[in-house]
């Protein structure tokens, strides 16, 4: 934690560095205040000295006026440090998350990611403000007192003996049982995200089946579980204050009996028991102010630990030393001898001894049942994910050697789930090509047979989306998807089962129309209907992830047995399926 503070708060040092200062003037203003308040009862009111009155009243404005302006510019040097840190934290999470790789994506679910980003750095950047104030004042505080209820008086240090390791021993045994519900308590809030992020993304599913109760019976246990841990630390927490108001209530009246008894020998006057009472309580307090303050840094460390795990996390996938940035220009695929497996999986690996050839400008068709490992293969041509074994090379070179931005730059995907973002259609499209004119934008609509319906729509291209395109139906959003792959004229393109929600005069017509679109590019389909893939250059038939069969369609069907099943499950006998 410690580690992290200083490399976040170091470029705002000087507002860091001049909270605590700030607050140092704070702190001797009111350590002053209560030996001038005894100066005015042992010397002002008790000889009737008007003058002196006025005088040290006129000293005590001041000081207070002048611990004010401290207190006041700590806080804002301290909320300005503060913010700074957590916007800066907050950043480089979010950076180091987008170069995350599938399998880290993997590791640390998004449910978790968000709860970092949001509450884990929030509670840092809390720490970060009191830290500032009350772990300045606390200390100084309670030392300064201590030197000054020393010099008022010594024989009342027995109390502070006594008193002091009362309180610190409570605290610490508070802060020790209550440090692990901390970390219970933010699991406890990921599981709590986790539902409600799957439910808020599934909403229709949810009420299409009328599993409403259901849901919320899954996301009231696990509030209230979150409650309950919640509730559990506070109850030890709240303790500490009970044994410090105990503690300080008991050293007062040890103060006025100790203290009146040295009165009444001469020993001590009425305004010192005052000022003692006074440096008293502000020690106590600023042993509380301590206690609490460990405790919120024990919350912080859990919260710590959970960022420091996404901004420590290996990234598996980087560029290497040697990699080129040359461009890719004629889109030669190449698979040798690729097997997978997902890290820390068991059973055997999602692709096996994979080997084939994509020329330029073909495209090639993946067929398979569910699981057979189709959208893991093509993910690994631009690098989603690592072969465990073999080599996946493009344009003969292997695509660890090329660099990610170049690699991914070359590449128009189109994914399973089509993820649409919040702006208009055009935004959406052009994400694809960020510098695209509006001619690309509608050429690319049109090859993705989209520009029909966008054209209906009441403000056409500017038509805003919502999250996610919610106010689109599951068609549109893909061909608003092959689109913004489109746009992108990449040398690879990669499909899917990118038309699975569209029918199939469409998807006949949007194969036709990317043919002729992307004639220059190797282009990769996976699709479920067979009538998708009838007129590719080739077709990879996987089985348990291995390529079972590889040829045309007319070569399959004379020896593929699984590619004249599927062939047979889908197309009726003696249907004309050459069109």
């Amino acid at each position: 934690m410690i580690g992290l503070l200083y490399k976040f708060l170091k470029p705002h040092w000087k507002a860091a560095l001049l909270a605590p200062i700030l607050m140092f003037i704070e702190v001797l203003a009111n350590l002053w205040q209560p030996t001038l308040m005894a100066a005015i009862v042992d010397k002002g009111i008790a000889t009737g000295d008007i003058a002196f009155i006025i005088h040290t009243g006129l000293k005590m404005i001041g000081v207070a006026l002048l611990g004010v302006i401290g207190g006041i510019g700590c806080t804002i040097t301290a909320s300005i440090a503060s913010q700074s840190f957590g916007a800066d934290l907050r950043e480089a999470v979010f950076k180091k998350v987008q170069t995350f790789s599938f399998a880290n994506l993997d590791k640390i679910k998004t449910s978790s990611l968000i709860t970092r980003l949001t509450n884990d750095v929030v509670r840092m950047q809390n720490v970060v403000l009191m830290s500032l104030r009350m772990l300045v004042r606390a200390p100084l505080m309670c030392i300064g007192g201590i030197v000054m209820a020393v010099v008022l008086n010594a024989r009342l240090t027995l109390i502070l003996l006594v008193a002091i390791p009362i309180l610190l021993i409570s605290l610490v045994a508070v802060s020790r049982r209550a440090f692990p519900l901390f970390a219970k308590a933010q699991q406890s809030l990921d599981r709590v995200n986790a539902i409600m992020q799957e439910n808020l993304a599934g909403i229709r599913v949810v009420k299409a089946y009328v599993r409403s109760d259901r849901e919320k019976a899954r996301f009231g246990q696990s509030s209230r579980q979150l409650r309950d841990i919640t509730v559990q630390a506070s109850r030890i927490i709240a303790v500490a204050m009970p044994i410090m108001m105990l503690v300080m209530n008991f050293s007062i009246v040890a103060v006025i009996w100790l203290g009146g008894l040295q009165v009444t020998r001469g020993q001590m006057q009425v305004g010192e028991i005052m000022a003692y009472i006074n440096y008293l309580t502000q020690i106590l307090f600023s042993l509380l102010m301590v206690g609490m303050l460990f405790m919120m840094l024990s919350r912080a460390q859990v919260s710590a630990a959970r960022v420091s795990e996404v901004l420590t996390t290996k990234v598996d996938i980087q560029n290497t030393p040697h990699a080129v940035d040359h461009p890719i220009k004629s889109g030669r695929v190449e698979f040798q001898n690729v097997s997978f497996r997902y890290p820390q999986a068991a059973g055997p690996p999602v692709l096996k001894n994979i080997s084939f050839i994509a020329e330029p400008g073909t495209t090639v068709a993946i067929l398979g049942a569910t699981g057979a490992g189709k959208s893991t293969l093509v993910n690994l041509i631009p690098r989603l994910y690592e072969p465990t074994e073999g080599k996946v090379l493009i344009d003969k070179t292997d695509v660890r050697d090329i660099k990610l931005e170049t690699l991914r730059g070359s590449i128009g995907m189109v994914l399973q789930e089509p993820t649409l973002f919040s702006g208009s259609i055009k935004d959406n499209i052009k994400w694809g090509q960020e510098n695209a004119s509006d001619e690309e934008v509608i050429a690319a609509a049109k090859v993705a047979q989209a520009h029909d319906f966008i054209m209906s729509l009441p403000e056409k291209y500017d038509t805003k989306l919502g999250q996610r395109g919610v106010n689109l139906s599951g068609g549109q959003k893909q061909r608003i998807a092959i689109a913004r792959a489109v746009i992108k004229q990449p040398p690879i393109l990669i499909l899917d089962d990118s038309t699975s929600a569209v029918d199939m005069g469409t998807e006949a017509r949007i194969q036709q129309a990317l043919k002729k679109a992307t004639k220059q590019s190797t282009c990769f389909i996976i699709a479920q209907r067979i009538s998708a893939v009838l007129h590719a250059d080739k077709i990879i038939v996987l089985e348990d992830g291995q390529i079972e069969a590889l040829g045309t369609h007319e070569q399959l069907l004379k020896t593929s047995a699984v590619y004249q099943d599927i062939y047979r499950s889908q197309i009726r006998e003696g249907a004309d399926i050459s069109a």
